[in-house]
Order: structure tokens, then sequence, then C-alpha cells
């Protein structure tokens, strides 16, 4: 069965850094597109960022440029999320989801992805 299991979500003062994974169990990471996703209480899932099969492509939204990077380690067959700068309002629970079918791109697009992990939860406070 494939599955996807986040976990490093914590609580972080505004400022500081997090940094998340994805782990899979039933299958390789390197065969799917993988993408990053955040809800935010009250509001709808929206994308952060992807990373392509190969790794050779990364999009990230704009309100996180410069703030986070997505990195693949294939051995540990884990995809991460590194988040610095962290606001107030990156609060929110952070998925993982993979897609088989894009080959050479990837979507930071919710309808894409056919896997989902449970999320872990991100709360930025002081």
């Amino acid at each position: 069965q494939l599955q996807l299991v986040e976990s490093g979500g914590g609580l972080v003062q505004p400022g500081g850094t997090l940094r998340l994974s994805c782990a899979a169990s039933g299958f390789t990471l390197d065969d799917y597109a993988i993408g990053w996703f955040r809800q935010a209480p009250g509001k709808g899932r929206e994308g952060v960022g992807c990373i392509t099969r190969s790794g050779g492509s990364i999009k990230y939204t704009d309100s996180v440029k410069g703030r986070f990077t997505i990195s693949r380690d294939s051995a540990k067959n884990t995809v991460y999320l590194q988040m610095n700068s962290l606001k107030p309002e990156d609060t929110a629970v952070y998925y993982c989801a993979a897609v088989q079918d894009l080959l050479f791109r990837c979507e930071v697009s919710l309808g894409v992805y056919n896997y989902w992990g449970q999320g872990t939860q991100v709360t930025v406070s002081s």
C-alpha cells in the first residue's frame, strides 16, 4: 500500500526554522513528482511548491519564494521542505502529495496529485 508520512512540524517563533519530511513506504519517491501544500485554519488548501521526479526542476508559490526550499534524498526515500524566516501567516497543516504521471515537470495544483499524506501541523507564534 502506498503511503506518505509527513513529520517535522511543531511550534516555532517568527523568524525561526523548521524542516518537514515526507517519507514514503510501499513505493519509490523518485518515481513521483512531489508537491507540498498547506491549509490554514478556516481556509482552503493551497500549494506551496513542487519538485520533479529527477529533482531538476522545483517551483514555489510567491509567498514562500526565497524562504522555503524543497529537496530530495533518494537514499532515504524522502522529500524535504526546509522553511526559513517563518511568519505567523505560515501557520497551517502541511501536506505532501505524490503523482506518477508527470515525467519532466511538476505542478502546484491540488487536482494533479493522487496520493496524500496525513499532514503535519506548523504553528508560528511568539
